[in-house]
């Protein structure tokens, strides 16, 4: 079957689902404290999607051209039994690709059983390797140690390759950029350098707390040699750069200066079963009420498809003008921690 492709021409090729709300950090650019402190009320059990229902939904998504799987949270290893997920998604014919985003705090001890499920590959949210930066950014007081250990056995198990993602911001962790590539060249380990971006509407975000990826590519180039190497697949959101040492690569990821919108392929599934289109979508299409009402695979099928074939999101590409006129200064988009970054 011809993948499903939106208004815009793009296909459908990579699921990105959400098994929770909950994360275990408060990141000040994701899930600052202040505001997502103890009595919070995160999404009760009974509104999650369950693995059935997770299942069921991937097994459509992927009859519209989905290849590539990544579970996201929140924090996807909060996530009761999660490793029952990835040994039923594994097995759906034409599914190449089972990643998962971690912030790898629960890692070191999960690792093998992920692995052993089916999980091929993972990336790890790291924003600094200096202990007070990252206690401050992820909102906790956690120390990168950890997180180190948790990749380490991620790479033990054969969790490859590991890809580090730093968020960067301005007069706060740009300056440990240059170490955060010094840590990683030569491991295999692939480091990717991501603009602040205005995600949701809690996160304090202001264009003059963007460091260009052009910057940082400077300031990297003078202490380790880089130049550009060609993409390993159209639409690969991280533009990728390679040590001239043969030590290894590093990315950049600029929706901010660079947007990547014209080859953008994935769609977005909430915890509660909400179809999301674009990471700064407004809203979702829910699915999971037709789900328990007793929908046909041939009617959740009619659902999805016209939700991607009615697809006209380019947000990042829109972004400068709509910054310069305040256009949509009022919509309330979607948090990070709900859809995944």
């Amino acid at each position: 079957m011809e993948p499903l492709v939106d208004k815009f021409g793009r296909p459908l090729r990579d699921l990105r689902i959400s098994v929770t709300d909950r994360c275990n950090f408060r990141c000040t650019y994701c899930m600052p404290a202040e505001i997502y402190g103890e009595r919070y009320e995160f999404l009760p059990k009974g509104q999650l999607l369950s693995f059935e229902e997770i299942t069921r939904l991937t097994r459509l998504l992927v009859r519209g051209g989905v290849n590539k799987l990544r579970l996201t949270g929140g924090e996807p290893l909060v996530r009761v039994d999660l490793d029952q997920l990835i040994a039923a998604l594994s097995p759906i014919e034409g599914v190449d690709d089972i990643t998962l985003t971690t912030n790898a705090y629960l890692l070191q001890q999960m690792a093998g059983k992920l692995k052993a499920a089916g999980l091929q590959r993972i990336t790890v949210s790291l924003d600094s390797l200096d202990p007070e930066i990252f206690g401050k950014m992820n909102g906790r007081g956690y120390k990168p140690q950890r997180v180190l250990d948790g990749i380490q056995a991620a790479a033990d198990v054969g969790l490859l390759p590991i890809k580090i993602n730093s968020v960067v911001q301005k007069g706060v962790n740009d300056h440990t950029a240059v170490d955060m590539a010094a840590h990683f060249k030569g491991t295999g380990h692939i480091v990717r350098f991501i603009e602040f971006m205005d995600v949701g509407n809690l996160n304090g975000w202001r264009n003059e707390h963007v460091v260009p990826s052009k910057e940082l590519a400077e300031r990297i180039n003078a202490v380790f040699p880089i130049e550009p190497a060609d993409p390993n697949y159209r639409g690969e959101v991280a533009e990728r750069w390679r040590y001239l040492d043969g030590d290894g690569e590093i990315g950049f990821i600029s929706s901010v200066t660079q947007p990547f919108c014209a080859d953008c392929t994935r769609m977005r599934l909430s915890p509660e079963g909400g179809l999301y289109t674009c990471l700064f979508a407004t809203d979702g299409f829910g699915l999971r009420a037709p789900m328990r009402d007793g929908a046909t695979d041939d009617e959740l099928w009619d659902l999805i498809t016209g939700v991607w074939q009615r697809r006209v999101d380019r947000y990042s590409e829109l972004r400068s003008g709509m910054l310069a006129t305040g256009a949509g200064a009022g919509a309330k988009k979607i948090e990070m921690y709900h859809i995944g970054g």
